[in-house]
Parts: structure tokens; C-alpha cells; sequence
């Protein structure tokens, strides 16, 4: 069994700090967003110095699964012994796994720490959310709206520019380095600012569901990243990875209605019915940011002529009204404490951008495909932060961290599998026609590959725009009355014991 102290299901009036505190927070996420665009940009240089280039995908793929792994056990970690301890571990964890990989000798050492940086890359994309909400009250949270979007954005934009730069005026080794002194920054700024209550919690750790779910997600993220590419769709491979999955989650889903503190308690699903609407809409929005960041770039370099060495700037029309956007509707939510009408319309202005850029072809302008990707931006700025804020509104602060590292793990699997489902659709457009065959041809092969992505993507948004129809919008409240103290609340000392 385990016992824990009561808490309020929102937070009381945010701390006098509280802005010095987001600002340590939006650092650390910076890193983790920045890192995987620097490094993809900077393995030519790699490659070229460590040799190991049929083992390069690795040092991506290797990342971003143990990122998702991660995720849902910093979360629940987070909720049970404290948020602020587990989010200075994780930003450590990716202090040092930076350090390794800019050590590193061979692409097999630097592929094992990568391993050592997602793992904290997991524990600071899920803690951020959980502390938001702890911080904040509902109310106020869409004041850091434009924060967490502008953190986005420059991880989007700034990090092919960064990495560039690094590569080209330093050794690749900096890529890694550059996050040393970041990451000490936020690591003492917020064990200075950072002050939120630690728990008294006894509990058993949920091994078998952290099993089956580590299961579960490497299947599919290995399925996601291999079909289409290494193997096909219908592979032996691939196909035993699906049913891997499957399996492991349906094991996942018993343990977890039997454990005394589930790795993810499933009564954030089933508790309100807006949690599992947040995560259709936090899913589609994975799956375009994946999408529109790898092919938007493509289409604009190999169709109309753009430059390689500027492809991060390329997605500014996108995202600047993202954050533009996502800036106005967090004000006109604190302000109205409405919210339900962002998401409605951000899933519509989604699924007509990418239905619009479906339209492009070998003759479309670079002015009409910025139009495009503006519609684009506008839905995001709308849907993206508001579904986190629809998710935290969901579910009671006891579950804050396991809830929104679900969010995360959602939007990541939703990138990975986005981009393997786009990846074999362009794949089969371009197979008959490669690029040292007639010019002409490959072109529109190109342009045909990229009209089916953003078709299907479309499709996928005009989904989540069904399910922004459900949202029940609850008024949110500017603060929350604290809970009764009780007695056990002052201590900050943590039992556990094992499962079984």
C-alpha cells in the first residue's frame, strides 16, 4: 500500500519569483530542444573524424528512445519524491553525458552516451510541465505560454544555425561542450529559486510497469524508425515489433490496475474525458512539428532552389506566429480564463495549412508556400501550449508529473511515428526517380512525396479537430485555497521499498 500526504488539485497563488524560476526552467528544456538539431547538423564533421557511418542513425535513434523510455519515470520518480530533486538529477544526468560525448573516441562510445544524455533529456522534458503546474494555477499559466513556444522555436530555427556555426568554426566536440556551461547555469540557478514542497511518501516502485512500458515504447519507436527504411512495412521485423508492443502494453495496462502507486495511473485517462482529447491534439501536433521541420526544408532546398546553409531560417514563417499566437491566447486565457475556442480553432487553421501545402507543386512560389506554412504556425501557437494547459487542468497535482510526462511521451511517439509513416510515403515517390536522372523528374517526385506527407497530415489534424469539439471547458481559477496542512507535509523524507 502506499500513503501519501493530501495535496490540492491546483496550486495556490504562484511564488513572488516566480519568473526568475521559469527562466532557469525554460534554459534546461533549451538544451534538451537544442541538442538533437546541433548534433544532426555537426555528424558529417563526426563521421568524418570517428569513421562508423553505417552506424549513424544510431546516434539520433539512440537519443530519442531513451528520451521516451525516460520520460514516464521521471515523471512518476517526480511525483514521489520530489519534483525539484528529480529535475536537478536530470539536468545533471545531461550535464555529464554531454561532457562524455564531446570525449568521445569512436562512434561506439558515442553512442553509449548519448544513451547517458537521453536519459536526462527525459527527465527535463518531462519535469518542466509537472513544475508549471505546480507553480502556477491554472489560470496564470497561459502568461508563460509564450515562453515555452519561444523555447520552441529557438530550438527549431536556432539549432541547424548553431550547429553550423559550431562545425564550422570549431571542433564538432563543441556541440556537446556548448552545453556544459548552460546546463550548470540552470542547474544552480533553480537550486537557488526552485522551492516546492518534497513529499512524504511511502510507496513501492512499480518495476514490472516500468518494464513492460520500456517494452512497449522501444518496440515502437525501433518499429517507427526501422520501417519503411531498413525494413519494409510488412517485414517479419517490423511486424514482430508491432506485436511486441501490443503485447507489452496490454501486460502494462493489468499491471497498472493492480500496482498501490501505478507508474502511470490510469484514471488520468479515465478520470476526465479532456486528458485523452489533450493527448489526441498534443499527438497531431508531434507529428507536424516532425513533419513540417523535416520536409518543409527539403521541399524549399531541392524544389525551389533555397539555400542548405540557412535551412533553419526557412521555418520562420512557421514559427513566429507560432509564438505571436501562442503568446495572445495564453493573455486572452489568463484574462477570461477561457479556453476551449484556441484549440477548436488552431486544429482548423492545422488542417487547412497542411491541406494547403498538399497543393504545392514544381511551380509553387516561395511566397505562397510561407503563406502556407503561416496558417500553419497560427494553429500550432493555438493548439500546442493550450493542449498542455487542457492536460494540466485534467488531472489532480498528486498525478501532475506521471500525467505530463505522458504528454511528452505522446509527442514524441507521435514525431517518430509521423516521420517513418512520412518517410516511406516520400521513399515511394521518389524510389523510380533519383536525383542523377533527369532533373524535371525527380523534381515532381519530390514535390509528389511531399504533397502526400502533408495530405496525410491533414487528415491526421482534421482528427484532432473532431476531438477538440469534446473538450468540456471548465472556467479556470486564478488560485486555489491552499490544502489544511497536515502533519506529515513539513518532512521532506521519502520511503520506498521494492515491488513484490
Amino acid at each position: 500500500m502506499s500513503a501519501t500526504t493530501p495535496t490540492p488539485s491546483t496550486p495556490s497563488a504562484p511564488p513572488k519569483n516566480v519568473r526568475w524560476v521559469m527562466l532557469g526552467i525554460m534554459l534546461a528544456m533549451l538544451l534538451s530542444m537544442l541538442d538533437n538539431m546541433v548534433v544532426s547538423t555537426a555528424m558529417p564533421t563526426i563521421v568524418g573524424q570517428l569513421g562508423g557511418l553505417k552506424y549513424i542513425s544510431w546516434v539520433v535513434t539512440a537519443y530519442t528512445l531513451v528520451t521516451a523510455i525516460t520520460t514516464p519515470i521521471w515523471g512518476k520518480f517526480g511525483d514521489l519524491f520530489g519534483r525539484k530533486s528529480m529535475y536537478l538529477a536530470s539536468i545533471a544526468i545531461f550535464i555529464v553525458g554531454s561532457a562524455l560525448c564531446g570525449a568521445s573516441q569512436s562512434m561506439g562510445e558515442l553512442i553509449a552516451f548519448r544513451i547517458v544524455q537521453g536519459i536526462g533529456a527525459g527527465g527535463i522534458g518531462a519535469g518542466a510541465l509537472a513544475l508549471i503546474g505546480v507553480l502556477v494555477p491554472p489560470r496564470e499559466r497561459g502568461k508563460y505560454q509564450g515562453m515555452t513556444a519561444s523555447i520552441l522555436a529557438i530550438g527549431t530555427v536556432g539549432g541547424p544555425l548553431l550547429g553550423g556555426f559550431i562545425t564550422g568554426h570549431f571542433d564538432w566536440r563543441w556541440a556537446f561542450y556548448i552545453n556544459l556551461p548552460l546546463g550548470l547555469v540552470a542547474l544552480v540557478w533553480l537550486w537557488l529559486t526552485l522551492h516546492v514542497p518534497a513529499p512524504r511518501i511511502e510507496a513501492r516502485i512499480d518495476w514490472a510497469g516500468i518494464g513492460l512500458l520500456t517494452l512497449s515504447i522501444t518496440s515502437i519507436v525501433l518499429a517507427a524508425t526501422w520501417a519503411g527504411s531498413t525494413y519494409a512495412w510488412m517485414s517479419w521485423q517490423v511486424l514482430s515489433l508491432g506485436a511486441v508492443a501490443v503485447t507489452g502494453l496490454a501486460a502494462f495496462i493489468s499491471v497498472e490496475k493492480r500496482v498501490a502507486e501505478p507508474l502511470l495511473p490510469l484514471t488520468v485517462f479515465t478520470g476526465h474525458r479532456n486528458y485523452p482529447l489533450s493527448m489526441v491534439l498534443t499527438l497531431a501536433a508531434g507529428v507536424v512539428m516532425f513533419g513540417a521541420g523535416l520536409y518543409l526544408p527539403l521541399f524549399q532546398q531541392d524544389v525551389q532552389g533555397a539555400s542548405a546553409t540557412n535551412s533553419g531560417l526557412l521555418m520562420l514563417p512557421m514559427m513566429i506566429p507560432a509564438v505571436i499566437v501562442s503568446t495572445v491566447a495564453g493573455k486572452v486565457m489568463s484574462a477570461t480564463g477561457r479556453y476551449k475556442i484556441f484549440p477548436v480553432v488552431g486544429a482548423a487553421f492545422l488542417t487547412a495549412g497542411l491541406g494547403l501545402l498538399a497543393t504545392m507543386d514544381t511551380r509553387t512560389s516561395t511566397l505562397l508556400t510561407s503563406l502556407y506554412m503561416v496558417l500553419v504556425g497560427i494553429g500550432l501557437g493555438a493548439t500546442l501550449q493550450m493542449a498542455s494547459t487542457i492536460a494540466q487542468n485534467s488531472v489532480s497535482l498528486r498525478d501532475m508529473g506521471a500525467a505530463m510526462a505522458s504528454s511528452n511521451l505522446f509527442r514524441t511517439l507521435g514525431g517518430s511515428l509521423g516521420v517513418a509513416v512520412f518517410g516511406s510515403l516520400f521513399t515511394r515517390a521518389v524510389q523510380s526517380h533519383p536525383p542523377t536522372g533527369p532533373k524535371d523528374a525527380y523534381l515532381t517526385a519530390v514535390s509528389t512525396g511531399v504533397s502526400h506527407i502533408f495530405l496525410t497530415g491533414a487528415i491526421i489534424c482534421a482528427v484532432a479537430f473532431i476531438a477538440s469539439l469534446f473538450v468540456i471547458e471548465i472556467p479556470l481559477k486564478k488560485a486555489a485555497p491552499p490544502a489544511p496542512p497536515a502533519p506529515a507535509e513539513s518532512a521532506a523524507t521519502t520511503s520506498v521499498t521494492t515491488l513484490g
